[in-house]
């Protein structure tokens, strides 16, 4: 028997959720590794180049840094099972993968870090049993903790934006339940890269530190299901009578997913056309060279962009992570034939999320050596 795949990741890691999920619902055998693992730094960093996660290791030896490339690796060497075949619902489970993968890290980062009665111990249990037991192990865990207390502030979450950035996320929250009332999945009986996406920020930090996750089981038993149903191996929905086993028919988006997608629209698509022209003016400044790593960590980013949500001004993170993710939004669509782009159009107008095919770079964002790279 081949070795399985070895993941490298976090229970407490927003990306790591992402990856962990699409194993689990795929059937791909794998041992979950910290990156507090010897076998980390010797082996895995070199390749991955990063010290991010998750990291895949193949059986054959191949490191796979980043969940999108990870999910990725599967998709295309199995004729892409998580993509719907209809236009309109390909254009929304990209979409979907954007948005939890970039759009919710700013109540993400709020409800993990601005609740710390509620929360602290919990995360720094995670945190302290993440790394490699040394001595010096809980010292450098108040050391990342302290990096990360701001997260929320860095996202735009201050005193005068807290409560609009708390009452979009409940919004969100009930429409997406409502959703749920009717269907397991985003798309219908089955999961969709867009699940995926989403379950990145709704599991680690959202479904299970206690002050948010309290709130999602209070509120939204239904969302609360599906981060479970998401990390179970089987379809999990004995709630629906008469489930089906695929994505709905006839290319449907359903009414309550776009109900979702036009409450998500308001700070989504004004942050993304705010970072587009911030990254834009920094490209025309500072001209990168082709190869150049266009992805870091945090404290790597180009600076912040200013939005307006509900008459409050954001000041929020740049991250030029969000646009990788969105070209593949963009590129499916310019793929489409004439009358499906029309059909696309009249969807995204819809749910107020049409600027988002026009928020492009002026330079694209490839990948190479594990890294995300600036194009010619």
């Amino acid at each position: 028997m081949s070795e399985p795949y070895r993941l490298y990741a976090i229970t407490h890691s927003l990306y790591s959720g992402r990856a962990r999920a699409y194993l689990i619902k795929q059937g791909i055998p794998f041992r979950e590794l910290s990156t507090g693992h010897e076998s980390f730094k010797a082996e895995v960093l070199p390749k991955g180049k990063l010290a991010t996660i998750p990291t895949l290791v193949t059986p054959e030896g191949e490191v796979i840094r980043d969940g999108a490339a990870i999910i990725e690796h599967f998709e295309s060497a199995n004729d892409r099972p998580c993509r719907p075949l209809g236009s309109r619902q390909q254009i929304v489970s990209a979409l979907f993968d954007v948005i939890g993968s970039d759009g919710l890290l700013r109540p993400a980062m709020h409800y993990r870090w601005n609740f710390p009665a509620d929360n602290l111990d919990f995360v720094r249990y995670h945190f302290l049993h993440s790394q490699r037991n040394t001595p010096a192990r809980a010292e450098k865990t108040e050391r990342m903790m302290n990096r990360m207390r701001h997260a929320g502030m860095i996202f735009g979450v201050t005193d005068q934006t807290q409560d609009v950035v708390e009452t979009l996320y409940l919004e969100y929250l009930d429409a997406l339940n409502a959703h749920f009332k009717r269907y397991p999945y985003l798309l219908g009986w089955r999961p969709s890269i867009g699940d995926f996406g989403l379950l990145a920020p709704m599991y680690a930090h959202l479904g299970r530190d206690p002050y948010p996750a309290r709130l999602m089981q209070q509120r939204a038993a239904r969302v609360y299901r599906w981060v479970e149903r998401m990390n179970r191996a089987d379809q999990d929905a004995p709630e629906y009578f008469n489930a089906g086993s695929d994505f709905l028919a006839g290319d449907e988006v359903p009414e309550t997913l776009v109900d979702v997608l036009r409450v998500l629209a308001e700070d989504f698509v004004p942050e993304t056309l705010a970072a587009a022209e911030f990254i834009n003016a920094w490209l025309e400044k500072e001209q990168p060279e082709a190869g150049t790593p266009a992805v870091g960590r945090l404290a790597q980013s180009l600076g912040n962009a200013e939005f307006t949500l509900r008459d409050r001004t954001i000041s929020a993170l740049v991250q030029p992570y969000r646009f990788y993710l969105l070209q593949n939004v963009q590129d499916i669509y310019t793929a489409l034939t004439p009358e499906d782009q029309a059909s696309v159009d009249q969807l995204l107008e819809n749910c107020s999320m049409i600027n988002i095919l026009t928020a492009k770079l002026d330079r694209r964002i490839g990948r190479a050596n594990n890294l995300e790279v600036w194009e010619a």
